[in-house]
């Protein structure tokens, strides 16, 4: 068993994270950033929950650029396939749930 304090994690680089359980090829991992990841596609399903901060979301739907502001306690799901990008407002610790060895 295992307590993990998401406030209270930091990384040395953005993006960085703490791999919390692969449970059958689904890893959930507590990522710390500070700056903007790059446009990409995953080839599974993905879950973002911010736990802390503010994260501006980019998606592509139907060739449209989009954003959404998510917030503490926000949850984003994001199809396999999608284009998608977040970018942190400030510091963010964000749970990320995907298939195992996405990037």
């Amino acid at each position: 068993m295992q307590i993990i304090r998401a406030k209270d994690y930091t990384a040395e680089n953005a993006w960085d994270a703490i791999n919390i359980a692969c449970m059958q090829g689904i890893t959930t991992r507590l990522h710390w950033t500070d700056q903007p990841y790059q446009w990409h596609i995953n080839d599974g399903e993905e879950v973002f929950v911010v736990l802390d901060g503010k994260v501006m979301m980019h998606y592509q739907q139907d060739t449209k650029q989009l954003s959404t502001l998510l917030e503490t306690g926000d949850i984003f799901y994001v199809p396999a396939g999608s284009k998608h990008y977040a970018a942190p407002i400030a510091e963010a610790r964000v749970l990320v749930i995907e298939k195992q060895g996405s990037v």
